[in-house]
């Protein structure tokens, strides 16, 4: 198809429960290479049929919508907020920054919780579970507080405690298997019951906040006694810079999702701002798409002007498009970072302008990320998969977003 077909209308999608795209698809599955002239076809709130226009039904074909590229709705598994408002108990803010990240792609994501007394945690898992429940957002990621103060970041180091399985089991009952992944250092307080309580409620612990040597990262990747999946917590930030002969956990980390990708996805952040291209370009070679997960870490800034927002108890201070906490938190002696400020098709876009091919690219932020935290059904393009697209043009800016079939329009 040519890069110059016209962009269909919402009208196009929204008026007939059963339509057809036709362009390049992107089908968000590592290894899959991008189909210059397909088709997918949707039915309801699935996709039934997807692949090469030549193989495709031929009443689908002729009947398509000509567009330039079709991506997988995206998915982001680690995001504190956007347009103004955090994940939090403000049942009205989580629903508009939930809304927001959707309209710009993010048709799947995970609410992300900074640490935070057990009382306030518990009450921000019971109001966005309910998001959860109407399908607004897809899970819950709780950072902390099982981590470490000298990583902290932009988390107030008085929130954090040591492991504790019992409060753990309490968060994840409340949350009725809405929460999906756990950052926890290796190094924090019984690290294994921590571990074997997640694995009981489907949860994916993910390694970060650590100054963990390269030995207790092993031994704690070794205690897990049913070998399950973990996820690194934004790969690089608010660990030990690797050195020659500390070598810090980064290493043990790119060796465990380069040597078995299904035990160990690495989240990156791809802002420009968190990470220098050179090193999203390094892991994306070292490991492949399979085992990379862009995130936003977005937090309340994403989407919405320069300015005063906060970031859990902490206080923080947007410029330039960087967020940093205040000079007068705790922690903001070393200029903490706190949190990014866009949207994850910003990631894929700056992923594609640094090298990295538009295929792998794409299937970092939708069917990788999915596939680490147990989400089936979403992430890619394929038979079976729900109706999550972006219509873009050939640029990656974004036409339409669909979510289950149907236009997001609000």
């Amino acid at each position: 198809m040519s890069s110059e077909a016209p962009l269909p209308s919402v009208a196009d999608i929204a008026s007939s429960s059963h339509w057809a795209l036709r362009g390049k698809l992107v089908t968000g599955v590592a290894g899959e290479a991008v189909v210059e002239d397909g088709v997918v076809v949707v039915e309801g709130t699935r996709i039934t049929w997807c692949g090469s226009a030549t193989e495709a039904p031929p009443e689908a074909r002729d009947a398509a919508l000509p567009v330039p590229v079709v991506l997988p709705g995206l998915v982001d598994v680690h995001c504190h907020g956007g347009a103004g408002a955090t994940f939090s108990a403000d049942a009205s803010g989580n629903l508009q920054a939930a809304r927001h990240h959707a309209r710009h792609g993010s048709t799947s994501v995970l609410a992300s919780l900074v640490s935070a007394p057990t009382d306030v945690l518990l009450e921000q898992i019971l109001v966005l579970r309910d998001l959860v429940h109407r399908g607004e957002i897809a899970g819950l990621h709780l950072e902390g507080p099982f981590i470490v103060a000298a990583m902290c970041g932009a988390q107030d180091p008085q929130a954090i405690i040591p492991g504790d399985p019992v409060l753990l089991e309490r968060w994840l009952h409340a949350g009725q298997g809405t929460v999906r992944s756990m950052t926890v250092a290796p190094e924090t307080a019984h690290f294994a019951d921590l571990v074997a309580v997640c694995r009981r409620y489907g949860v994916v612990p993910s390694l970060g906040h650590t100054a963990a040597s390269a030995q207790q990262t092993r031994d704690a990747l070794a205690s897990d006694s049913q070998h399950g999946p973990f996820t690194a917590t934004h790969l690089f930030n608010r660990m030990p810079a690797v050195g020659h002969r500390i070598p810090g956990p980064v290493p043990v980390l790119l060796e465990t999702a380069r040597t078995d990708p299904e035990s160990m996805v690495l989240e990156l952040i791809a802002d420009d701002v968190h990470l220098a291209p050179d090193i999203v370009r390094m892991v994306f070679a070292l490991v492949g798409p399979g085992a990379t997960a862009l995130i936003t870490d977005a937090m309340a800034a994403a989407g919405v002007a320069d300015g005063h927002y906060t970031l859990g108890a902490l206080r923080v201070e947007v410029n330039g498009g960087v967020a940093r906490l205040e000079p007068s938190q705790p922690g903001s002696t070393d200029g903490a970072i706190a949190g990014g400020t866009s949207r994850l098709i910003e990631g894929v876009r700056n992923c594609v302008a640094w090298g990295i091919p538009l295929a792998d690219a794409v299937a970092a932020a939708s069917r990788t990320p999915a596939r680490a935290v147990g989400l089936e059904d979403v992430g890619f393009l394929g038979a079976g998969a729900r109706a999550d697209l972006i219509i873009a043009a050939p640029d990656l800016t974004i036409n339409t977003v669909v979510r289950g079939g149907s236009p997001i329009t609000s």
